[in-house]
């Protein structure tokens, strides 16, 4: 019996790790042929040859030519049905001590990268009569976080990309949504002390981080067409903090 994305060919950005391997993986395991787009290509490789016919690919998602070659090669290969905008990078400081480079970096990771990614998606997916985006934001930018003016600007835009986009395209069958997921467990929140983490933990209604896998899960409704009357929706995975 096939899963509820069988067939469907997806692309995962900064899915070598982390949040974007989980969405991989559960892509996967519900039937999608999933290309892994990774800055680090020997590490996207890897990731792929755990998944049953995945693909990886280098990509740094800032640079137009690298995001064109990704869709372009899911064209070739058969389709382009899902592509999730995740691949993402923290540089946190305050604003004394925030340098110029490191609030351009992660700007344009987030924000220019989640913007190429949507513009090569939405043209190819319009070429096959449809299909589905879904970009990673975070409750950072929904509320913000001291030391993270540069993450929270480009998560909070990526929101407004995200509408704006989605109604350019309904019409042509292209739907845009996004997840905003709170704290989860990943490399980033296992580099916080247990002090930081129990604080942050108390702050959240359902008193815990969440997994990578229910972001995935998230992520995977908004692929699939259980959502299929859903655009321009902002998913928030965090266990109601925030709320």
């Amino acid at each position: 019996m096939g899963g509820i994305v069988d067939g469907r060919h997806a692309v995962v950005t900064g899915a070598a790790q982390g949040i974007g391997l989980a969405i991989a993986r559960r892509l996967a395991a519900e039937g999608a042929r999933v290309t892994i787009a990774d800055l680090d290509g020997d590490r996207a490789e890897a990731a792929a040859a755990e998944i049953p016919g995945a693909a990886g690919i280098a990509c740094d998602v800032t640079s137009e030519v690298d995001v064109q070659a990704v869709a372009d090669r899911a064209l070739g290969s058969g389709g382009l049905d899902i592509w999730v905008n995740n691949a993402g990078v923290t540089k946190d400081a305050s604003l004394r001590k925030m340098t110029l480079d490191d609030f351009d970096l992660v700007v344009g990771v987030h924000l220019r990268g989640t913007w190429l990614g949507v513009r090569a998606a939405q043209a190819a997916m319009r070429e096959s009569g449809g299909g589905s985006i879904v970009n990673i934001s975070s409750l950072s930018g929904k509320f913000g976080n001291p030391g993270q003016t540069n993450y929270s600007a480009a998560k909070a835009g990526i929101v407004g990309l995200t509408k704006a986009a989605a109604k350019e395209v309904a019409h042509h069958g292209v739907r845009i949504n996004a997840v905003q997921p709170g704290l989860i467990r990943t490399p980033m929140t296992a580099a916080m002390t247990p002090e930081a983490l129990a604080a942050t933990e108390a702050s959240i209604p359902m008193r815990r981080a969440g997994e990578p896998d229910e972001v995935a899960g998230a992520v995977l409704f908004l692929a699939s067409d259980l959502s299929s009357y859903m655009t321009g929706a902002v998913l928030e995975v965090g266990g109601g903090r925030g709320m």
